[in-house]
């Protein structure tokens, strides 16, 4: 008896054994899974984008960090010239890009009608205002960047305070602008500006008249003012900040009359031949690891509870300046025509 019930303990404790032994197998087998499933990404990304090429490569190389067996390649340039791009390759039949990161919300609304684009509600979508959020999910914002005022604090002494200070005998032929024909931020704001009452194209006309040079993009228009070229510009409050920081001398004014403000949207290419590489490089942007890089980087994050760099405003510290979304995309080529036939571009 002794003897049988020893046996039957020992054959007992066997089985309790092997049973916590698979329960500890299945255990990790799962958190390998879990754990691996960043490891799964992996193939070529094609990333098309409007961002300043030091900016993008930054951004590539921390998504890298967590998805090293992803290959990201970028396409940079000024917003129109990116859709231009995008359109021929519609137009061939053979669309490359994968992922999508430009200045406006505008644009993406014309691709998302066009039905170009991937419908992805991202999880980390939760934690951006809605008013950033396509309710379709085809895009998000990721930052919130004002067009405002800059000043050389070498040539002006007199601070501007609101946008008709650009109209002033002091800023004749002493102004720029990027071009909306370059820029999907000046068409933007083109498209705001003339639709304030207190502006309109009476505004631009009259910059037109005060001397106003357009260049290419917003890069540019720092550059002669934080060389002295030019006195005073029109451009995105981020690259001041960040040149104010790097020692240029160089001011950044929102107007009191308020501001137009881009959000940077990001969205997946509807025939995207990675589209788990390009959710995986969405969540990237937008999560929290995501917008403390944008923030590195010198812009304002759209996601809740980042703070703005030093220099910059909250959007809850703007006064923003806004026109229907459906009507700036129906008449953004209009707009950009007639501001061609006001500063002879085209």
């Amino acid at each position: 008896m002794k003897r049988t019930f020893t046996l039957i303990f020992a054959v007992i404790t066997i089985l309790l054994l092997a049973a916590c032994g698979n329960t500890k197998s299945g255990a990790s087998e799962n958190a390998g899974v879990k754990a691996n499933e960043d490891e799964g990404i992996s193939g070529s990304l094609q990333f098309y984008t409007s961002q300043p090429d030091e900016d993008a490569q930054k951004l590539v190389s921390e998504f890298n960090k967590r998805y090293p067996d992803v290959k990201v390649s970028t396409y940079r340039s000024g917003t129109e010239e990116v859709i231009a791009k995008l359109m021929a390759e519609k137009e061939a039949g053979d669309i490359q890009a994968d992922v999508l990161l430009v200045a406006d919300a505008i644009t993406f609304e014309s691709l998302k009608k066009d039905d170009l684009l991937l419908s992805y509600h991202s999880p980390e979508a939760k934690n951006m205002p809605e008013t950033l959020v396509d309710p379709d999910g085809t895009y998000n914002g990721t930052k919130v960047m004002a067009t405002a005022i800059v000043i050389n604090t070498n040539n002006v002494k007199t601070l501007p305070e609101k946008w008709e200070d650009l109209l002033t005998t002091d800023a004749k032929d002493q102004t720029i602008m990027p071009s909306p024909f370059y820029s999907g931020a000046a068409a933007y704001n083109l498209g705001v500006l003339t639709r304030e009452d207190s502006l309109g194209w009476d505004f631009y006309k009259e910059l037109k008249e005060n001397g106003m040079t357009v260049t290419k993009g917003n890069g540019a228009v720092l550059k002669d003012v934080a060389s002295g070229e030019q006195s005073y510009g029109m451009v995105v409050d981020y690259i001041v900040a960040k040149a104010k920081k790097e020692g240029s001398p160089v001011e950044l004014i929102y107007p009191a009359d308020g501001v137009p403000v881009i959000t940077e949207p990001i969205g997946i290419m509807k025939n995207t031949k990675n589209e788990a590489a390009a959710k995986a490089f969405i969540d990237f942007v937008l999560s929290e690891e995501g917008q403390e890089l944008a923030a590195e980087l010198g812009y304002t994050p759209a996601r809740k509870g980042i703070d703005a760099p030093e220099g910059l405003k909250t959007i809850e510290e703007m006064t923003v300046l806004e026109a229907d979304m459906k009507e700036l995309l129906n008449q953004k080529e209009d707009d950009k025509a007639k501001f061609g036939e006001i500063f002879g571009q085209h």
